[in-house]
């Protein structure tokens, strides 16, 4: 097994334990999600507006609620993820919901692999590229899944985000803005339920805004615009202060927390 396999595979065993735990998170909050609450964030919903007819591929989508939150709007989804967990619960949910997304397990850069069709719209959201090691394959397989004129988003947390260890009472600046070396974390609970008492092992890759940039407009992408934000729709960091608007800022607000990307095939 090389070393990125063995990455990849502690990674999914993670997630799998990850989805039963989010599952019955308060920050996922299943019942009001079920109920017809979206999961969708201003960001997203405003970048895309009306998806209705639209088909709609969703990667690295956790356990589905995003990919349903755009079905419940009209688009024809697919959602990949890693996660068998993840895919299973998606799947019962899409059942539940009586919607008509579909779901694929597999390694989001394996995309091209396992779904055939090509799309209108690619999405991705929050805390996905650092998952991956080389962003020039993903950007490829993203221009692969798009049709001509279609568009692909992504809404993420900023690479200097991504700089801090977060493990210790106070953030200490620890890693590379971009760092080529693999990132290994070994921790108690997770983003939704610190309280959980699962062991979260990760390995993860430091990707910075040129990277990003460069791995889409290489695969022959247009960007139509690249925006970075001090909020964040998640208070999933350590002594973030509420906003007026529901959103969560740094204190000093001394860097952004988010950015968020739209781009196009010509």
């Amino acid at each position: 097994m090389s070393n990125t396999e063995h990455y990849f595979k502690t990674n999914k065993a993670t997630w799998n334990e990850k989805v039963k735990v989010h599952a019955k998170s308060d920050m996922y909050d299943l019942e009001a999600f079920k109920k017809g609450k979206t999961s969708l964030m201003p960001y997203e919903l405003h970048a895309l507006g009306n998806v209705k007819n639209k088909s709609l591929l969703h990667l690295q989508c956790h356990f589905g609620q995003d990919t349903l939150s755009w079905s419940r709007m009209g688009a024809k989804c697919t959602g990949v993820d890693l996660s068998d967990e993840g895919i299973k619960l998606a799947k019962s949910l899409n059942t539940e919901l009586n919607l008509d997304a579909k779901f694929v397990c597999c390694n989001v850069l394996d995309t091209s692999e396992y779904v055939k069709d090509t799309f209108d719209i690619v999405f991705t959201s929050y805390g996905v590229i650092g998952w991956l090691p080389d962003l020039k394959p993903w950007g490829q397989m993203i221009a692969e899944k798009l049709k001509k004129g279609g568009v692909f988003y992504m809404a993420e947390f900023h690479p200097i985000v991504w700089m801090f260890d977060y493990l210790n009472d106070k953030p200490i600046m620890k890693y590379g803005y971009m760092q080529k070396d693999v990132i290994y974390e070994e921790y108690q609970g997770t983003y939704a339920n610190e309280a959980s008492k699962m062991i979260s092992k990760e390995y993860g890759w430091n990707h910075g805004l040129g990277e990003v940039v460069s791995a889409l407009t290489e695969a022959g992408l247009h960007i139509e615009y690249l925006k970075e934000y001090y909020e964040s729709p998640y208070n999933v960091l350590p002594n973030l202060v509420k906003t007026e608007k529901g959103l969560f800022e740094t204190k000093d607000k001394l860097y952004p927390l988010i950015f968020e990307i739209k781009a196009s095939v010509i």
